[in-house]
């Protein structure tokens, strides 16, 4: 794998956490303090004609091809995880190791933002989840996803543990400072449980800078 400068993936502690639109924001904010960013999604399934997908999505954020996003033979027309609609399409099994080795980055590149699929432990491969591919691509920092209301805390904790030692940066999508409860979920990752924990994307940006 053709590696940028700074290597960052974007996790979820489910699905619909808003990972992809967490992923987009990020690149087009470094993108505007003068970085280079790429983004990649190593596999995507989805719904034909329900919008525009999740490499749609990254590649007008970066101005790439979707196709370089995710290559083509990785889209999964069934939304199910994607080990799983491989088979329910005939297609071949792949592993972690494969989605890994097919990860290639323009150079040079400041950034690469790599996308995973649904929550941390959901399968991406025959043989592995997100926390496997993050053990193949040893990420500089992991962004970790999380709605910021209830069972975040919950969700959270039980995402970062299972990253394991991985420098995380758990971003509270959706946060809204006027609502006591997503600031106590806050307070309470921070102080109670030590977790790195930004709001807002410009947040998140400066994060990683």
């Amino acid at each position: 794998m053709s590696r940028p400068d700074r290597l960052v993936l974007v996790v979820g502690t489910g699905t619909e956490v808003g990972k992809t639109w967490v992923a987009a924001a990020l690149a087009r904010a470094l993108q505007e303090n003068g970085c280079t960013v790429a983004a990649r999604k190593p596999a995507q399934s989805y719904v034909p004609g329900e919008g525009p997908t999740d490499a749609e999505v990254l590649a007008a954020a970066t101005g790439e091809d979707a196709q370089d996003v995710c290559l083509p033979h990785r889209w999964y027309e069934v939304p199910m995880a994607p080990p799983m609609a491989a088979a329910a399409l005939g297609r071949g099994s792949f592993t972690v190791a494969d989605l890994a080795a097919e990860l290639r980055f323009p150079s040079p590149a400041d950034y690469g933002l790599v996308e995973g699929a649904g929550g941390v432990r959901s399968p991406l491969a025959d043989d592995g989840d997100v926390v496997d591919l993050a053990g193949k691509l040893e990420p500089d920092v992991v962004v970790l996803v999380a709605d910021a209301g209830l069972g975040t805390i919950n969700a959270v904790r039980l995402s970062v543990t299972a990253l394991g030692a991985r420098p995380v940066v758990t971003m509270l999508n959706r946060f809204d400072e006027e609502l006591a409860l997503h600031r106590e979920n806050r307070r309470w990752l921070q102080e109670r449980a030590g977790i790195r924990v930004v709001c807002s994307i410009a947040e998140l940006a400066n994060s990683l800078e």
